[in-house]
């Protein structure tokens, strides 16, 4: 789904109509949550989710939690619901075999980096990751299900959009309300510059309930060699993510030229004329074709060849402070994180 443009506007006539809705969607989460028994499973489980719906940085993030327990020797799977895929699961992501349409983008993505079990029913694919021999567990989008015990609650918020309008679902892009989900999170990672405030917030709340609650600095860094190449060339860029302004901004603020921009849906399904057209087009307009890796994956396979990916990795401000906080969350306080 594409997010209305009034969730990231001051509350108007649409969110209110919508509020008795939102009271709805409230009270359905708050009877899962406390109707929920969470299973523990014998390996620790790491939780990266946020409160809104739509794009935040997640995936990203889950991957680069994944890369520092490798680097410890940590046999890290993913778990994730398979977002737009048909599989139900517990089944592992097999790259080549499964496509989106199987297990959904973002486990595509998970999986050419680790072991990784899409499972609609969490604590079921849990088991199946521990039975196959994981020694953590890290689920990408996970924070408002309830079916395991989490180790560490890892909440990745947007720093320039920060909880839009502050409204529920559908008024507004709240999965749940702040202070709740601030009360159950470990952690705080602010994606970008935090022009919404959401560190001093989630700094305030805490204090007030007398507790603290981290808040940790990151970014998405382009790949250097793509951005290199795609300096000064002329590029229709496409995007089916939460906000694909963004992914257009950091095109133009590597230096290239934006012939056209195609802003779709998040989670898009490319059919096959439509993935050829876009190719077509570029090349009337004598562009590169540029587009995500969350996007790439679904591409039919026949349009993936003629199209540039710009990959992106998480760049910490305070890394070696996060890796701290995951390595006590994992058992592993020996290690002393740099960087």
């Amino acid at each position: 789904m594409r997010a209305p443009r009034f969730w990231y506007r001051p509350a108007g006539l649409s969110a209110r109509l919508l509020e008795p809705a939102s009271r709805v969607w409230d009270l359905c989460g708050w009877l899962r949550a406390r109707r929920a028994k969470p299973l523990l499973v014998g390996a620790p489980v790491i939780c990266v989710g946020n409160l809104v719906a739509g794009g935040a940085g997640k995936t990203p993030i889950a991957l680069a939690l994944n890369a520092m327990l490798r680097d410890w020797g940590i046999d890290g799977h993913f778990l994730t619901r398979g977002y737009g895929g048909a599989l139900t699961g517990p089944v592992r992501v097999a790259p080549g075999l499964h496509d989106a349409g199987d297990v959904g983008d973002e486990a595509l993505l998970l999986a050419q980096a680790a072991p990784t079990w899409v499972a609609r029913d969490r604590a079921a694919g849990a088991l199946a990751a521990c039975a196959a021999g994981a020694g953590a567990l890290v689920l990408d989008d996970g924070f408002q299900n309830h079916a395991l015990g989490y180790r560490l609650s890892v909440l990745v918020v947007d720093g320039a959009t920060g909880f839009g309008n502050g409204r529920l679902i559908p008024a507004g892009p709240l999965r749940e309300p702040v202070e709740r989900g601030l009360a159950r999170a470990s952690a705080i990672v602010v994606m970008g510059e935090d022009e919404a405030g959401i560190g001093s917030r989630a700094q305030t709340f805490a204090a007030a309930n007398g507790g603290h609650l981290p808040v940790f600095h990151a970014r998405l860094a382009p790949d250097a060699a793509v951005a290199d190449f795609l300096r000064g060339q002329r590029v229709l860029a496409f995007a089916g993510i939460g906000r694909p302004a963004k992914f257009f901004d950091t095109l133009n603020h590597l230096g290239a030229h934006l012939a056209e921009t195609v802003a779709l849906p998040d989670h898009h399904r490319f059919r096959r004329d439509e993935a050829l057209t876009l190719l077509e087009r570029a090349h009337a307009l004598r562009a590169i074709p540029v587009t995500t890796a969350k996007d790439f994956v679904r591409l039919p396979e026949i349009a993936r060849a003629g199209v540039t990916v710009l990959p992106v990795t998480v760049s910490w401000r305070n890394g070696a402070a996060f890796a701290r906080l995951l390595a006590a969350a994992v058992g592993r306080e020996d290690i002393e994180p740099h960087g």
